[in-house]
């Protein structure tokens, strides 16, 4: 593995939203929407080494994910946008840099100056 980084999302719009700001190897998960215990743990099983987070919606299936998720992988480190911007694809990048440099993701510093 090229990454000891992993952030689950919820969905491919999220992915697409963060994939451009990294400046360093992240891999990025979706669940689509996966609720089962069982199912989580299939899409994870190959990345249980590494620094684990999530970033999920500010919505209702967001905090659904995010409890569940959280049960499963309680080491993990949970990422949040604000509820005004409802999900991870409509946050603007510049704030989603932000949110991930300061949880010590290398970002492009395009994105932390609102170019990106």
């Amino acid at each position: 593995m090229v990454t000891d980084k992993v952030i689950v999302v919820e969905g491919r719009q999220d992915k697409l939203q963060l994939k451009p700001l990294f400046a360093e190897p992240v891999e990025i998960i979706c669940t689509n929407g996966t609720f089962s215990p069982s199912r989580l743990e299939e899409i994870m099983q190959p990345f249980e080494a590494c620094e684990l987070y999530a970033f999920f919606d500010a919505d209702e299936t967001g905090d659904k994910l995010r409890k569940l998720y959280t049960r499963e992988y309680p080491e993990s480190n949970h990422l949040y946008t604000l509820p005004f911007y409802g999900g991870v694809e409509s946050t603007p990048r510049h704030y989603l840099a932000k949110i991930l440099k300061d949880e010590g993701f290398a970002v492009k510093p395009g994105f932390l100056l609102g170019k990106g």
